[in-house]
């Protein structure tokens, strides 16, 4: 029988991809038949016309099963394992987690059968070496499946110093150039720049502006921006669609604004360029080749973070405006000398406005302009890895931003059932309302549309360009119990099922891609339900993070943002200043929950004076730590002295435990400002000139706890052993033991010293002799010197050592 070619393409859209011995499997046999026995063969590593690295093989199938469907896959080695599936994505089906790729044998002449891991050289403005040739032209390709027609339309800045333009308007003011684009059968519109007369490849395109028109399925057009583009022009918050606007660039709002063509192979040389487009570059190798310091290495290991939360938007307090990655880079020094080894930024995808806390993004892939842009950030990512940082990136794909116009809204229908990005269930004639079909997830917009593999590839290749572009270290996800458990209808708020299926889909690829992009890469979901599923392997059903974010440390701990009587609060009660019991045994057994995947922390910007409460008719607001150690009381004399000391109990508590820990930025110095999204550029603070001054007790004090924990290697483990709980005394002792060392923490939220000492007995503590490492009450942070000076003796399980008011204690077996 006559046998058929089909060629198959595996596409990563990621230059520095690392994947070893790729091997094509499908379902059938070696005479081309379709066959349960599925056969495997040896696939060509090659460079795609997106210069990135894929791979091809071309297998002979027997015309007689023309009609027929196969399956089929790629198997590959990575640095961390040997012969895993090369396919993230699964059967778009809520109910299946199959990963297998299907296609029926056709009559054409040339089946090609293609996979795209990321959609990063695929969508947007890409070079592309067609046919083989040594120099790019440039493609265009945006996703619009339902466009009766779609065009390129090119603007241009122009005026002194190029600072004028960047927008195109509604009637078609601004457009410079059209160029018509092609349908293809996926639903994907390209134009190749090099194919046009009197235009000539990639040069030529570099740090050009432009837009997408496009006639939507009603016949009306639309002005689109490129959901791919990697750079959105403007740096201010000036909508011009709703607001008078002065014409220069630096004005405009980036969500609104024409997308910029730029060239993810170069770096700017200078962090601060003085022209735009930018004249000095450096190839992307020559900028990254110093980046690593081997004094300094960076941790990839969850364990080994002690992770502080930063956003950029509020530094520089009274220096300038807002703060921007400048303002972070001068940072640097102040975190390396405290010891921090990761840094957790809130989300720096292209946001509405000019700053912001960054959880509405709008571009995925590129990196706000107000606070710098793609190449500060890059410049940003190298001298952290220079200090021994790591870079955790804070990412939002349970929304996205609430006006959308020109993003992701309405993109190619103005029919809600067909807003391509968005949710929406049944059809308009089944609501009052015709946004009652949309979905609601408890974040502050509708959810995205994660039935289509394109959205759910949308959110996927911007965290694999971070990882391969930026070389970030891992990710924080906002809220992903919105993607799987929060979903309802919004026009009467059942629950819909299957947008949580899809959400746990998304999840399930998103990590496998990232462990395919990079395997050390840090995964943390902010996940309040509890479900084991989301640090369970991807593989074996679960949703593939290292670790979950644990508010219930938090809520036991300091317990500001609420007021639950099932949670101890241990620093709101201490904060009134008496001598009330404090449920010490429930946050015991918090701690004992946090010993494996869990990130904890005492405060992050959600806590830091955001939340509120109702409470007898009025609301009550979350305050800084410092703040809520004394019930909200002017922060001078004793009251000060109380703050510091339960402050650093509090600390103690989260640096010292099994769990991963995490502070937000000033907690270090005693920040005590509000941290509110709406207002935080009001209330920002100095966190340098704090820790020069009245901050500087409470600085050393996170040094050396921070010094402590990152020394001793059973600090960094998960072993945990509960010692003693006394709630009346408001006492808490528990062993960490691990790798030959053993140490004993004792941490007392008491208004009173136990000076002549404080027993605790239990038989894991064998005989011995113990040495005070750690004490909050030294004179070096504050406190009134009251220490244990020589070794503890431990006989019969029994341990009796000074311990005084409002103070942790480390003990080391000698």
């Amino acid at each position: 029988m006559p046998l058929r070619p089909v060629r198959f393409e595996y596409l990563t859209g990621l230059r520095h991809i690392a994947l070893r011995n790729p091997r094509l499997t499908g379902s059938w046999d070696a005479a081309g038949r379709v066959s349960a026995q599925w056969s495997t063969v040896p696939m060509e590593s090659v460079l795609a016309e997106d210069g990135c690295p894929a791979f091809r093989a071309t297998v002979q199938l027997d015309d007689a099963e023309l009609g027929r469907e196969f399956h089929w896959t790629v198997i590959v080695d990575t640095a961390d394992a040997a012969s895993i599936c090369a396919v993230a994505t699964e059967a778009n089906d809520a109910a299946s987690s199959d990963r297998t790729r299907r296609f029926v044998l056709t009559d054409a002449a040339d089946q090609v059968e293609r996979y795209w891991l990321t959609n990063c050289r695929r969508l947007g403005a890409n070079r592309a070496f067609a046919g083989g040739a040594p120099t790019p032209r440039f493609r265009f390709a945006v996703w619009a499946p339902n466009a009766q027609t779609v065009e390129l339309v090119r603007s241009r800045l122009s005026g002194s110093g190029n600072d004028d333009g960047g927008y195109i308007h509604d009637d078609g003011r601004g457009v410079a150039a059209t160029i018509a684009m092609q349908r293809s059968d996926d639903g994907v519109w390209s134009a190749e720049i090099a194919d046009q007369p009197g235009v000539a490849g990639f040069e030529q395109c570099d740090h050009s502006l432009y837009m997408y028109r496009i006639t939507r399925d009603d016949g009306t057009i639309a002005y689109r921006t490129d959901l791919y583009s990697r750079c959105q022009i403007g740096s201010g918050d000036v909508d011009p669609a709703k607001q008078q606007w002065n014409g220069r660039r630096q004005e405009l709002d980036g969500t609104k604004s024409c997308s910029v063509v730029v060239d993810p192979e170069k770096v700017t040389e200078l962090f601060d360029s003085p022209v735009f487009p930018e004249t000095r570059w450096l190839s992307e190798d020559d900028f990254w080749r110093d980046e690593l310091d081997p004094a300094r290495p960076v941790p990839h290991r969850l364990e080994d973070l002690i992770i502080y939360e930063l956003h950029v938007d509020g530094l520089a307090a009274g220096k300038a405006p807002r703060g921007t990655l400048k303002h972070a880079i001068e940072l640097l020094p102040y975190l390396r000398d405290l010891g921090v080894n990761a840094v957790e930024l809130m989300p720096l995808s292209e946001y509405e406005g000019w700053a912001s806390w960054g959880y509405g993004s709008s571009h995925y892939l590129a990196i706000e302009y107000a606070g710098g842009g793609r190449d500060q950030f890059k410049h940003f990512v190298r001298e952290c890895h220079r200090h021994g940082i790591a870079v955790i990136m804070d990412v939002v794909y349970n929304h996205f931003v609430r006006d959308a116009e020109r993003a992701e809204w309405a993109y190619d229908s103005t029919a809600p059932d067909r807003n391509i990005y968005y949710w929406y269930e049944g059809s308009p004639h089944d609501y009052a309302q015709p946004d009652g079909g949309y979905v609601d997830n408890m974040s502050t917009g509708w959810a995205p549309r994660f039935c289509e593999e394109n959205v759910r590839k949308l959110f996927i290749s911007s965290a694999a360009m971070l990882l391969d572009e930026f070389h970030v270290d891992g990710f924080r996800v906002d809220q992903t119990t919105s993607l799987h458990a929060y979903a309802v209808v919004h026009a009467d708020g059942r629950a819909a099922e299957r947008a949580r299926g899809f959400g746990i889909k998304f999840l399930r690829e998103w990590t496998r891609t990232m462990r395919l992009v990079r395997p050390d890469t840090v995964l943390i979901a902010e996940d309040h339900s509890g479900w084991r599923a989301v640090t369970q392997s991807a593989d074996a059903g679960g949703l593939g993070f290292d670790a979950a974010w644990f508010a219930e440390h938090y809520h036991q701990l300091v317990g500001d943002a609420t007021n639950e009587s099932s949670r101890a609060r241990l620093l709101k009660i201490a904060g009134w200043g008496d001598d009330r019991p404090l449920a010490m045994s429930w946050f015991a057994g918090t701690m004992a929950a946090s010993t494996s995947g869990r990130v904890v922390y005492h405060e992050s910007h959600d806590e830091a004076g955001n939340s509120s409460y109702r409470e007898n008719g009025q609301t009550i607001r979350s305050a800084r730590t410092i703040l809520v150690a004394v019930n909200g009381a002017p922060l001078y004399g004793d009251t000060r002295l109380f703050a510091e000391a339960r402050t650093r109990v509090v600390a103690g508590l989260t640096l010292l435990g099994p769990g991963t820990p995490m502070f937000f930025m000033g907690e270090e110095v005693g920040a005590s400002e509000p941290y509110r999204y709406d207002d935080f550029i009001a209330h920002r603070e100095d966190f340098v000139g704090l820790r020069d001054g009245i901050g500087a007790n409470l600085f050393r004090f996170y040094q050396d706890l921070i010094r402590l924990r990152r020394g001793r290697a059973a600090l960094r483990s998960h072993a945990l052993e509960i010692l003693h709980v006394h709630d009346a005394n408001r006492v808490l002792a528990f062993r960490r033991a691990e790798a030959g060392q053993d140490l004993l923490v004792m941490a007392s939220l008491a208004n009173h010293d136990f000076g002549a000492g404080y027993r605790i007995q239990h038989p894991a503590l064998a005989d011995g002799r113990w040495r005070e490492v750690l004490n909050s009450d030294d004179v070096a942070y504050g406190g009134r010197g009251l220490l244990n000076r020589g070794d503890v003796e431990t006989t019969h399980g029994a341990f009796t050592a000074v311990l005084p008011a409002n103070t942790v204690a480390v003990f080391e077996r000698v």
